[in-house]
């Protein structure tokens, strides 16, 4: 069973804490009028980067239109979004499993589920790369009932590059082994041979890992100085934590009942 952890509140501490500025203490205001304007500044630091409001005024988030521009974005930002997109091309892979290999409603739903979502997600990513001219890595997703075309098929390096993922791929070279939750390629080929029952738990027991590896993931970039200040990356960073950890509840729970 996978061990989460509190990551939501250690982010939000994390930007809370940068948006104070090195000592960790806020500066001080007077409360808030009402429940109202209290409710209003706290969705503004949820957001990021707060600009303190004039006199008499709520605080709001900082967006692109203060500055001409997006907002700064660290090494450790670029380098998230590079290996998340990369993380969610293998959740696709392994969903696309599923309708040839399971019976099961349920996991024929949630595979469904994970891959409209994070085909979407990777949009999401690359649009935010090449608005700040960063590279994109190339995605590839391996097909595993295409027949063989002839020898060294089934290699890694000979994956078919999936439909939706043309929008990503500016030849940039990843070792997957450096990201927390991917499968091996042995890993691959297991769930890609089983079937029914088997491929089932497989599929559940290596997606929690691989739903974990993404939250840690977010977890690390929570932790690197300077990181996540644009809203658009801590938003993003943000649903990735929560609705990963959601769905390892939901798979834990499916996994439960097949045994």
């Amino acid at each position: 069973m996978a061990v989460l952890r509190p990551l939501a509140v250690g982010f939000l501490a994390s930007a809370f804490l940068a948006a104070c500025g090195t000592n960790g203490s806020p500066e001080a205001s007077p409360p808030p009028a009402d429940q109202s304007e209290a409710v209003g500044v706290a969705d503004t630091a949820a957001s990021g980067v707060v600009r303190p409001g004039a006199p008499g005024e709520p605080s709001r988030a900082w967006t692109e239109a203060d500055r001409g521009g997006p907002l700064p974005h660290t090494e450790a930002d670029v380098a998230f979004m590079q290996g998340m997109i990369l993380h969610h091309a293998q959740a696709l892979e392994m969903s696309a499993l599923a309708p040839t290999r399971s019976q099961h409603p349920r996991i024929l739903t949630l595979a469904r589920r994970i891959e409209v979502s994070q085909d979407d997600e990777i949009a999401l990513m690359v649009r935010w790369l090449e608005a700040r001219g960063e590279e994109v890595p190339e995605v590839h997703v391996h097909d595993w009932d295409a027949e063989p075309e002839g020898p060294g098929h089934g290699d890694h390096g000979d994956h078919a590059e999936h439909a939706h993922h043309d929008h990503a791929g500016h030849g940039m070279e990843h070792d997957h082994g450096e990201m927390h939750g991917m499968l091996t390629p042995e890993q691959m080929a297991e769930l890609a041979g089983a079937s029914g029952t088997e491929f089932d738990r497989l599929f559940l027991e290596y997606m929690i890992m691989h739903h974990d590896g993404a939250i840690t993931m977010v977890y690390e970039l929570a932790r690197s100085p300077g990181a996540a200040q644009d809203s658009e990356i801590y938003g993003f960073a943000s649903h990735v934590e929560s609705d990963q950890a959601a769905e390892i509840r939901r798979m834990e729970d499916l996994l439960a009942s097949l045994r």
